[in-house]
């Protein structure tokens, strides 16, 4: 077999593709490194999901409101050492006029005045109260009031939530009270505990797991405090061409039908696959859920909705049974600054559960709570889930740091007064780009997928193989290679760093390239690289056949 052998023998790679692919990275990484100390050989780590840009305008308006802040903190007391007083609410909206009027070349000045005048417009904010919670919540000096989120700075994010994840068209019209979060993962890890907390999951339950999906799904249900079991649903759809689109069969969506399992967890758009879940898998999951198994739980992690033209979210199809977790890490460029929110519709089956629990069980919790109501069995879920993230007892400290709150709250107006979508469609822009560069550097066609947000791009080598080469060659691979043997190839002789779709329970035979965090000519040099390894393992095939 002609082929070049690698450092990392096959041994080693079985022993390593049962790690988690992030885990798996470290090692590819540190062949990729070695490799780049060669003339001309430059890393290209595409396995990494922080996006490479920023939205500069938000960020821009968050320091010059900054300086609003401070200023207010100076009128009140303003000692030579360094100390000054605290923003106070009296005619301070004319101050910010003031300040906006005077200050007309600041950066970000424009969205301050728009974003203030939406809160008066579409709200009907007193003025007072609105500039007054942007100037504290930007100084920092008070503890999060309410814990769950800001007052205003809720009802904007709440106006980004209908715009972004129900198309601003939303099947209901009850509100959706928010919980803002330390990132996306502090959401699913308060979202977890709460619903074991409040005997809603025990230890030991039936869940299902929509697959692929981002690992920690996979393996937050093994931990030994929960030791759920899992039903896996699959996206194992394939196109009229063929080529694998990962949406679910009705018969994978049929096993939520099943009333012992609990809840089910989705990512969607998908990772590693990063498609949206298709309108005819929505509206039969809908049919399931409502007909089969009403008191589902689902928890939808919606990150990459806003990379797919006319997104809808889970959300505002079955809003009783849901869990949005949305962060604005991605699309922003932000996960440094750690923004997440949770929303739960006012009308859903968690307080239904709850009230409908034994009187023993809803004695047992009540104890938990009794020290933040005098009506503990009547606490809403979701001021439970707050209550938890900070065990109960340091609920009055809970909740996310004002300036992270109001670096949110700017994001979300920022995109809610961006009429024309400009940055949406850039951004759109940019990763379809790049999806082009890499496929052109494969030189394969690029299908149409109207559910494509082209964040990742899982490329399935079994598929690949099967349908230009048949089932011989897929032999061949199986018997002398392990699935992840291209991922140590690549790191090893290209210095190209991807993540093996296997490890997102995907395709074993599976890549995935993140879009995200390389320049775009990387894309083209990464889809070059990986379609040589794939032609090496096909002319080493062929030199078997012609030794036969």
């Amino acid at each position: 077999m002609d082929i070049e052998k690698l450092k990392t023998t096959r041994k080693r790679e079985q022993e390593l593709e049962h790690l988690s692919p992030f885990e798996l990275k470290d090692n590819l990484i540190s062949l990729a490194s070695e490799q780049q100390q060669k003339p001309v050989r430059t890393m290209l780590n595409a396995g990494r999901g922080n996006p490479n840009w920023t939205a500069t305008v938000p960020r821009e308006a968050f320091f010059t409101l900054g300086q609003f802040g401070v200023e207010e903190c100076k009128r009140v007391m303003n000692n030579p050492s360094g100390i000054a007083g605290i923003p106070q609410k009296k005619d301070i909206a004319r101050r910010f006029r003031d300040f906006l009027k005077n200050n007309k070349n600041l950066p970000g000045i424009d969205l301050l005045k728009k974003l203030y005048n939406y809160g008066i417009e579409k709200h009907g904010f007193n003025a007072d109260e609105w500039v007054h919670e942007l100037a504290e919540g930007i100084v920092g000096d008070q503890y999060p009031d309410p814990v769950r989120m800001l007052t205003h700075t809720e009802k904007i994010v709440h106006d980004y939530l209908i715009q972004e994840m129900c198309g601003n068209n939303p099947k209901k019209t009850g509100k959706y009270d928010l919980f803002a979060t330390e990132g996306g993962t502090a959401a699913m890890c308060y979202i977890f505990d709460s619903l074991m907390k409040n005997r809603l999951l025990k230890k030991g339950d039936r869940i299902a797991l929509g697959v692929p999906v981002f690992t920690p799904y996979l393996e937050i249900p093994e931990l030994e405090r929960y030791q759920f079991k899992v039903t896996y649903v699959y996206g194992t759809e394939k196109d009229k061409n063929g080529n694998s689109n990962f949406q679910y069969p009705d018969e994978e969506l049929d096993k939520l039908g099943d009333k012992s399992i609990k809840a089910f967890f989705i990512v969607n758009p998908s990772n590693p696959t990063s498609v949206e879940m298709s309108e005819d898998s929505k509206k039969y999951l809908i049919k399931v859920v409502k007909n089969l198994n009403p008191n589902l739980m689902i928890l939808t992690d919606d990150v990459y909705g806003t990379f797919v033209p006319g997104f809808t979210s889970l959300m505002n199809d079955l809003p009783r049974n849901i869990f949005c977790v949305y962060s604005f890490s991605k699309y922003f460029g932000a996960t440094g600054w750690r923004l997440g929110v949770i929303a739960l519709y006012e009308d859903n089956i968690y307080d239904d559960m709850l009230s409908a629990l034994p009187e023993k069980e809803k004695g047992k919790m009540a104890t938990l709570y009794e020290s933040l109501t005098i009506h503990p069995k009547k606490l809403k879920f979701i001021d439970r889930l707050v209550a938890d993230s900070r065990q109960v007892a340091l609920n009055h400290t809970a909740g996310l740091s004002t300036p992270q709150q109001i670096q949110m709250l700017l994001f979300a107006g920022f995109a809610l007064l961006d009429t024309g979508n400009i940055y949406k469609q850039n951004n759109i822009d940019l990763l379809h780009h790049r999806y082009k560069l890499l496929w052109d550097g494969m030189e394969f066609p690029i299908y149409p997928d109207p559910e494509r947000a082209a964040y990742y791009c899982t490329i399935d080598i079994h598929e690949w193989a099967l349908k230009n080469y048949g089932k011989e060659f897929i032999k061949f691979l199986e018997k002398n290679f392990e699935p992840v043997d291209i991922v140590f190839r690549l790191a090893e002789k290209s210095s190209v760093v991807l993540l093996n779709g296997g490890g997102f329970a995907g395709p074993e035979w599976s890549v995935r390239v993140s879009l995200a965090n390389l320049d775009d000519n990387a894309y083209q040099i990464i889809g070059s690289e990986l379609s040589h390894t794939m032609m090496e393992y096909v002319e080493a095939w062929k030199s078997t056949l012609k030794k036969s």
